[in-house]
């Protein structure tokens, strides 16, 4: 199957009442843990990168490993995904990359900036049938060059921004955080607010900063010399109650970061001697495939891989233009 259109996969995911983990991809070992999960759970996944990342990977280079992801999983229905995408220009690269979606970040810009961003890029990707999330509100947090002030969005103006814009999908802040080090205690999220957004707007809804933040994650991390002290993760019960309200794509990256930190650091602890990068990426391969596992176990995707029909994008474009 190539790689599908995210209004797609989250439209499936509409009609089966789940959400969709969208795994951040930095290098081989992650993408072949996330696949190895997404065929062993039969799961829809969505594959996404930064501009961090694809300034890592050179560009070209993330393009192919997915492009071999797709050839090795043609029976997984595979979306690929621009993360945090801040301007017309970054958009235009994803998509000339291949990109099926992509993401514009204009949440920290005044609401008309915002619009006027957010549709200027809607505008451009639905013509080559490339889907388009939006965000609106603000989280608390840093990951990567993502930095702010938690801003809860409002659902009058998020009726407002999905008329004025077209996007396919919207991000909202309700109260999740970017990074590892995202809550001092347990947080609450306002998961009425998810209910009242997704009535209003109608379109699927996007939850960012969802990395649940598992202690026994830090724990083996600080196991072998790290020192991730005092963060709380966002509960997946929590996520689950917010998929149940609307949310259909679920972004985790600190998580599998996690995960593949503490297996390396794991692995040249009890075994200094190793001077083979397959082996200690190996190990972070299959604690990424672990993670990503469980994920789409507890969002409700597994098991729902074949529900998919091949969509391309030149479906897509026809649909746009109708």
């Amino acid at each position: 199957m190539p790689l599908i259109p995210l209004v797609q996969c989250l439209e499936e995911a509409e009609k089966g009442g789940y959400g969709v983990g969208a795994f951040n991809v930095n290098n081989m070992e992650q993408l072949q843990g996330i696949m190895k999960a997404a065929r062993e759970m039969n799961s829809p996944v969505i594959v996404q990168a930064s501009r961090g990342a694809l300034r890592y990977t050179n560009f070209v280079y993330l393009k192919h490993l997915v492009q071999a992801a797709v050839e090795d999983n043609p029976d997984i229905p595979v979306v690929l995904h621009l993360d945090h995408g801040d301007s017309l220009d970054t958009v235009k690269t994803a998509i000339d990359l291949g990109f099926t979606s992509v993401m514009i970040d204009g949440s920290h810009l005044p609401f008309e900036e915002n619009v006027a961003l957010t549709k200027e890029v809607v505008d451009y990707a639905h013509r080559f049938g490339v889907s388009v999330e939006a965000e609106l509100g603000t989280l608390g947090g840093i990951e990567e060059d993502i930095a702010g002030e938690v801003q809860l969005t409002d659902p009058d103006q998020a009726e407002e921004f999905v008329k004025r814009t077209g996007c396919d999908a919207l991000a909202v802040a309700i109260g999740t955080s970017h990074g590892a080090y995202k809550f001092k205690a347990e947080p609450k999220l306002e998961i009425d607010l998810v209910q009242e957004i997704y009535d209003r707007v109608k379109i699927p809804l996007v939850l960012h900063g969802a990395s649940s933040v598992p202690p026994e994650l830090a724990e083996r991390i600080n196991k072998y010399g790290g020192n991730i002290v005092g963060s709380f993760g966002v509960p997946i019960p929590s996520i689950q109650q917010a998929i149940a309200r609307g949310v259909r794509k679920i972004n985790v990256d600190t998580d599998t970061r996690m995960a593949m930190t503490g297996a390396v650091r794991q692995h040249l602890a009890e075994k200094p001697d190793t001077i083979d990068p397959r082996e200690f990426m190996g190990a972070a391969r299959e604690a990424v495939y672990e993670v990503v596992k469980s994920r789409m176990e507890a969002f409700g995707s597994a098991g729902h891989a074949g529900d998919y029909k091949p969509l391309t994008l030149a479906d897509m474009i026809e649909r746009y233009n109708r």
